[in-house]
């Protein structure tokens, strides 16, 4: 192979470019950017593969297949459908309700900024998401800073840092999926990797939540009523990820232990419980078919050359493993900025970061943990992402986007912690002591 086709072309990413660009042009022409379903820009990116790239249609149409259908994009999608299945199960049967309440009725009023930031970590790491965290807390952290009197914009950067926290750590978050299966590592090891900076980031964050919010309410706030046993299908899959179940085992167990409890202590018949776990498959369509078609396009760009072109930038401006992993976290971290999503960002640039972490002799683990990271930290400070834009709605604009970043201690914490962790050798030291 000569030296040009080894350097790629910058012209095979045309298409990936029009993905990117309609979905972020779209987002901006209507101040919305989920108006266009991402799988539909995704779409328009491979039919410019189509129209651009030279071979026959045969073979494009091949190409586009085999990326569809890789191994690691259908392992990826399998997931989210039963993640889907038992964020929704889970829900029916009261669990969302029971950890909400559970935190009311247990954290002191003067406590609600550091206790919204503990509901809403349990929540988004059971659940695996940030925005299904946010819809869910949103209008009752809202309202308990109405109620109580106590700091909006704490709360609400409180509620936006607990809910990123499980969506970068989470075992069934669809960014740790989408990081893992990239790299082609465990998620139980790059959930350790990633606990030794999200924990130490989360009790910063926690200790500078009580000190500003400790005397700033002490007006009551009531809960509802919730059984309490609800929580324990969140308990199980968390206790049979970490202790390393297949991923596909625990969720079906967590999805069968939170059907038991529907037919136990509500009112769930086989045919809710179906429903349920097909409203969870439905509720995954969105990156489900964008995983999928994602999985195409980059099929269709790489044949190309246009990765070829991208690994060869990359290649002469990193130099050190440190820096390899600085742009890697560089890359996913603009291509959120430019899509708004980070999942997305993950599937996008997953495989060049994998040639980079083989190029350079990286950790797959910790390569998988800095692409999740910086994506999740990247997605929660953009004034245009889902997280921030409902918080902000339901505040009913009375807290505004600086507000809101400003009081994300935990996004702070987590960043530096991690550039600590790249730029220093402790981080290197624990994994090969403790991580296999």
């Amino acid at each position: 192979m000569n030296s040009n086709q080894n350097q790629g072309s910058l012209f095979a990413l045309l298409p990936l470019a029009v993905f990117i660009f309609t979905f972020l042009g779209s987002g901006i022409l209507f101040n919305d950017f989920y108006a266009l379903p991402s799988s539909v820009a995704v779409t328009l990116g491979i039919i410019t593969a189509f129209i651009l790239f030279k071979n026959s249609t045969d073979e494009k149409v091949d190409q586009l297949i085999a990326g569809c259908g890789d191994s690691k994009i259908i392992t990826m999608c399998l997931i989210y459908l039963l993640a889907g299945a038992f964020a929704t199960v889970t829900s029916v049967t009261g669990g969302v309700d029971a950890v909400v309440n559970l935190g009311i009725e247990n954290i002191n009023s003067s406590f609600f900024p550091l206790g919204i930031f503990v509901i809403a970590s349990f929540l988004s790491t059971a659940t695996g998401t940030s925005v299904g965290c946010i819809v869910a807390l949103g209008p009752i952290a809202i309202s308990l800073a109405d109620k109580s009197g106590a700091s909006l914009p704490l709360i609400g950067g409180a509620l936006l840092g607990g809910a990123m926290f499980g969506d970068n750590l989470s075992m069934i978050s669809d960014t740790t999926i989408a990081a893992t299966q990239s790299l082609e590592c465990q998620m139980k090891d790059k959930f350790k990797i990633n606990l030794l900076i999200a924990l130490p980031a989360a009790v910063l964050t926690l200790l500078v939540l009580l000190f500003l919010g400790y005397g700033g309410s002490q007006i009551p706030v009531q809960a509802g009523d919730y059984e309490l046993i609800s929580i324990m299908p969140y308990i199980l899959v968390i206790v049979l990820a970490v202790i390393g179940i297949n991923v596909f085992v625990t969720l079906i167990i967590g999805i069968v232990a939170a059907g038991i409890l529907g037919f136990t202590i509500g009112d769930f018949t086989i045919l809710t419980f179906s429903k349920a776990i097909y409203q969870g498959f439905t509720s995954m369509t969105d990156i489900f078919l964008l995983s999928m078609l994602t999985g195409g396009l980059a099929a269709l760009v790489e044949k190309a050359g246009g990765i070829a072109f991208l690994l060869h930038q990359i290649k002469k401006r990193v130099k050190t493993k440190r820096s390899a992993q600085m742009g890697i976290g560089a890359l996913v971290g603009l291509v959120n900025v430019a899509i708004a999503n980070n999942t997305v960002s993950i599937v996008v640039t997953g495989g060049i970061a994998k040639e980079i972490n083989d190029e350079f002799g990286l950790n797959a683990k910790k390569t998988a943990t800095i692409l999740d990271i910086f994506s999740c930290v990247f997605q929660g400070l953009l004034p245009y992402g889902a997280q921030v834009l409902l918080i902000i709605s339901f505040s009913k604009g009375a807290l505004s986007w600086l507000d809101l970043v400003t009081n994300a201690w935990y996004y702070f914490f987590l960043f530096l912690l991690t550039i600590l962790a790249i730029y220093t050798k402790f981080w290197d030291k624990w994994i090969e002591k403790y991580i296999k």
